[in-house]
């Protein structure tokens, strides 16, 4: 296929990540895997950064050559940019940075103590806007880059507590949806702030994708199943499409945009 005159590459390059540099917080776990293969299998090469390279090491134990690890705790600012330092000097400057680490404690609504609502807040939106901060140098010595915040269909709806009443203990705690709800609203904001410096940043709002732990409760796993249009729940690879998609030349006229990639639940 012959490159566009305009753009210089071919239609079937919009896809390729080729070249790209991407660093993703929280990359080995439930949903995290899954976007690092995706990211991998169009030719990015991966940085995934996180507290346990022993974690990272038993989830990909087969080598790749364009995947690393760098140790990262996204609840601190000084290792996050020691992390990004790091990236930088190994592998050159990012092309994305993908906001998906989670840290947070208690569920029950009206049972949170004041440091627990903090620390699920910090968890959801404080760490996410502490790497959006630190990264921005790195992308205005590139001149452009991409950022993609991960959310969640709790931070555009409210929950069906019905859905928990059989099994409380997974019962959708308030500063999660808070901190989510933040993060759609943070993407907004950098979006138009950063549009001018050639920087998009967008959002996916995943949901429900229990993991396997959850998913050993037929109960609520059709509670879940019986709200959601496609009729079952999220498998982990329904969302690679999404950050390669966003992560890709495809994407270089979106941003402020929410990706919701939850089988149709919030439609309803």
């Amino acid at each position: 296929m012959a490159p566009n005159a305009l753009t210089g590459f071919t239609m079937a390059d919009l896809f390729s990540l080729h070249g790209n540099v991407v660093l993703i917080t929280g990359g080995y776990g439930h949903l995290g895997r899954a976007i690092v293969r995706g990211l991998l299998g169009h030719g990015a090469t991966v940085v995934v950064l996180g507290r346990r390279e022993e974690a990272f090491r038993e989830v990909f134990d087969t080598p790749e050559p364009n995947l690393h690890f760098v140790v990262c705790d996204v609840a601190s600012t000084t290792s996050v940019q020691e992390a990004f330092a790091s990236a930088r000097a190994m592998f050159g400057l990012p092309s994305v940075l993908i906001n998906n680490a989670l840290y947070s404690r208690g569920s029950q609504p009206d049972n949170l103590t004041d440091e627990d609502f903090a620390f699920g807040v910090d968890g959801g939106l404080g760490s996410a806007y502490r790497c959006i901060r630190e990264m921005l140098p790195y992308f205005r010595e590139q001149g452009g880059g991409k950022i993609i915040n991960v959310a969640s269909m709790y931070g555009v709806v409210a929950p069906d507590f019905s859905a928990y009443e059989a099994t409380p203990q997974f019962t959708n705690p308030p500063h999660y949806g808070a901190a989510k709800a933040g993060v759609i609203q943070l993407t907004r904001y950098f979006a138009s702030y950063l549009g001018k410096e050639n920087i998009q940043v967008n959002c996916v709002s995943p949901g429900a994708f229990p993991s396997a732990a959850v998913q050993q409760h037929p109960g609520f796993m059709h509670e879940l199943e019986q709200r959601i249009p496609l009729g079952r729940i999220g498998r982990p690879e329904d969302l690679a499409g999404a950050f390669v998609f966003l992560s890709s030349r495809a994407a270089d006229f979106v941003t402020g945009h929410n990706l919701v990639v939850d089988g149709g639940w919030t439609i309803r």
